[in-house]
């Protein structure tokens, strides 16, 4: 949306009520040969460290004082109260944090769904994997990255803002409605509300989807803290003497406000990505100056048991889709159809026989996170190089897997 357009909108259906959905991948130095025998003590300490599951707690303490602070300042409120390093901020995206958020903007309801969830995972699609280097296709990249060869360890999380996101979007969806109404917005489904950007609830929903994304960046930021501590149990090392560094952080749904080129015009754009993630190329003022020869990294989650994949941003796709590809397969079974036609036991003997070990708290969600419910992410991510929009650098396959 053109923001010098007073008739443009946002939309709160564009952006999806998970907000900030998004994954982050952190390297180590160990290598499959170091976690072979490891796995099963590995995947416990994750999963007693990390909350997992619907309604899941979180063990940061958080009162209304300091969620104020976490909806302003993002992964700089994670930084400053020791729960992530300093560096982690440069491999994220807004380096974690984005400055239009005002906690005004949000409802008490959604605050008193946040407080209690910050440094959990929750449940349907989202994870924790322990991850392996299974092939590296693009050696510089890989290496900009930390990553030196097959074979090399890493975590990814895959998760949102939780609740708190939630309750934002469906608050601005009820005030929209009413705004399209007075606006004569006509819309042929009531989940694509919107409003005029300048209008008080478009600058509403912008504030509050704004902490929301800082609420989801200091959640991954939490989630981090805790996986380094389960790994430092684990392998009686410090995180830092693993290497624990954070390769990337990408967002999936968000709106922000970027400058492209259109029709040979640099215009300021309000950029909705829902199912989505922003790929920028080389030499882009706002991706890391480590990155800055090799493009912005962009992390494809797998599925349950499938492949993971790290891409780099390119030109192409930044003159074509504004600097934006896939964000992962996407599902071709809906949930209900997975839990009918496969059990929860068929799926963990599948997961076991690839030498994936497992800890889920639903064996319901196993079963509509199997495998075969989502399309093939390898064929995805060579459409999207096909097509000029990302570069494949390095393809990861899970080892262990925790869910709620």
């Amino acid at each position: 949306m053109n923001t010098a357009d007073k008739s443009a909108v946002v939309s709160p259906g564009g952006v999806g009520f998970d907000i900030n959905c998004g994954v982050r991948l952190i390297r180590t130095n160990l290598f499959e040969k170091d976690v072979e025998n490891l796995k099963e003590p590995l995947a416990q300490a994750l999963y007693d460290h990390i909350p997992v599951g619907v309604g899941s707690m979180g063990i940061v303490p958080t009162n209304p004082k300091i969620l104020g602070d976490v909806l302003e300042l993002g992964m700089d409120w994670s930084v400053r109260e020791g729960y992530a390093w300093a560096e982690d901020k440069e491999h994220c995206e807004e380096f974690g944090r984005m400055l239009s958020a005002d906690p005004s903007a949000v409802s008490t309801r959604a605050k008193k769904r946040g407080m209690p969830q910050l440094g959990t995972l929750g449940a349907g699609n989202h994870y924790g994997e322990i991850q392996i280097v299974d092939k590296i296709l693009d050696k510089a990249a890989a290496r900009r990255m930390g990553i030196e060869d097959v074979g090399q360890v890493c975590v990814m999380i895959h998760c949102g803002s939780r609740g708190f996101g939630h309750q934002v979007a469906t608050d601005a969806l009820v005030e929209m409605d009413v705004a399209c109404k007075r606006d004569n917005i006509v819309l042929n489904d009531k989940q694509l509300a919107c409003a005029r950007i300048d209008s008080p609830e478009g600058q509403t929903y912008l504030k509050g989807m704004a902490c929301a994304a800082n609420y989801a960046f200091a959640n991954r930021a939490s989630m981090t803290f805790l996986a380094r501590q389960a790994f430092s149990k684990v392998f009686k090392q410090t995180p830092d003497d693993l290497d624990m560094h954070v390769i990337y952080d990408v967002s999936h749904n968000v709106a922000k406000v970027e400058e492209h080129m259109v029709d040979g015009k640099l215009m300021q754009l309000l950029l909705h990505r829902k199912g989505s993630t922003r790929a920028f190329p080389p030499l882009h003022p706002l991706i890391p100056v480590d990155y800055q020869f090799v493009g912005q990294p962009v992390l494809i989650g797998g599925s349950m048991g499938t492949s993971s994949w790290v891409l780099t941003g390119t030109q192409k796709g930044m003159d074509l889709t504004f600097g934006s590809t896939c964000h992962g397969a996407g599902r071709c079974k809906s949930r209900n159809k997975s839990r009918n036609y496969i059990s929860h036991e068929d799926v963990l003997q599948e997961l076991s026989s690839k030498g994936i070990t497992v800890r889920v708290a639903s064996p319901k969600l196993v079963m509509e996170e199997a495998p075969d419910s989502y399309k093939d992410v390898n064929t995805v991510v060579k459409a999207c190089e096909d097509a000029g929009l990302s570069n494949r650098a390095f393809q990861l396959r899970p080892v262990a897997v925790i869910k709620g």
